[in-house]
């Protein structure tokens, strides 16, 4: 038993300063002194003690988390997460999520929800990237499939989709042949999340068409630099066939590049 001689109003918490007993001070929320009735002069007994610590843990923790929650919305894995590197209790952490959910502070459905309709309305991923970045985020994968498909029609999937192609298309179709670029969509709308069905139809609708002067110059510039690499160290047979692959590897066709290599001209030539 212990009697409080002192408190005294800190910049966060209040120190409750305590005679006779081996705990002499105590660190407090505010939540806990008026849920204690705390003030000078009263009575503690050790067994309230232990249930003011106890309840001070608890009142700091959903403090902390209604701070980390009042900047945006965060699932619970994200809360625990952020309790835990703050010293709340297992236990605690449990009891401050269990009444945060049943606030509607903390929902994984709202939020997945939340995230998937942004994802769309910014049109920057497919549905397999934003399974992904919600399992980084703690969400079950059955939910995610759940609200995923809820949400994220194949219509939807396929306007992002289209959107997204279109985007490299004006960044990346001048520097490529109708075949690389096709190439390079289907493979950046797959990175991107969406399946191979998906990518076909956004890249069947954006209606390209080849430019056979370009492609022929792009083709002639690259083989020019590829040339100059293999010229250093082969010769003959063996260096054509080094720079047919190299050409292939870039998603050149190969009668193109045939074509190319007939009417080229080698340093060691002249």
């Amino acid at each position: 038993m212990g009697k409080i001689t002192a408190i005294k109003k800190l910049k966060r918490l209040y120190r409750v300063d305590l005679a006779e007993l081996d705990q002499n001070k105590l660190y407090v929320c505010e939540d806990t002194i008026v849920h204690f009735f705390l003030s000078v002069d009263k009575i503690i007994e050790d067994d309230e003690l232990l249930e003011i610590q106890r309840f001070d843990q608890f009142a700091q923790g959903k403090s902390l988390a209604l701070y980390f929650l009042s900047f945006k919305m965060r699932t619970a894995y994200e809360v625990k997460k952020y309790l835990q590197e703050h010293e709340i209790n297992s236990e605690q952490i449990e009891e401050i999520l269990t009444v945060l959910s049943e606030n509607h502070l903390v929902n994984d459905r709202a939020y997945a929800e939340n995230f998937i309709r942004g994802k769309i309305s910014m049109a920057s991923a497919g549905p397999y990237q934003i399974k992904q970045k919600l399992g980084l985020k703690g969400i079950a994968n059955e939910l995610s499939d759940e609200v995923i498909s809820e949400i994220y029609t194949e219509e939807d999937q396929i306007d992002v989709a289209y959107k997204l192609a279109e985007k490299l298309v004006r960044s990346s179709g001048h520097r490529l042949t109708l075949h690389q670029l096709q190439q390079k969509i289907i493979q950046h709308l797959m990175n991107k999340g969406f399946n191979y069905s998906v990518s076909s139809i956004a890249l069947e609708s954006l209606e390209l068409s080849s430019d056979e002067e370009h492609e022929a110059e792009l083709l002639y510039d690259e083989l020019e630099k590829v040339a100059k690499r293999y010229n250093r160290n082969y010769e003959g047979y063996e260096r054509k066939q080094k720079i047919i692959a190299s050409l292939l590897r870039k998603g050149y066709d190969y009668s193109d590049v045939e074509r190319a290599l007939r009417d080229f001209t080698f340093e060691d030539d002249n």
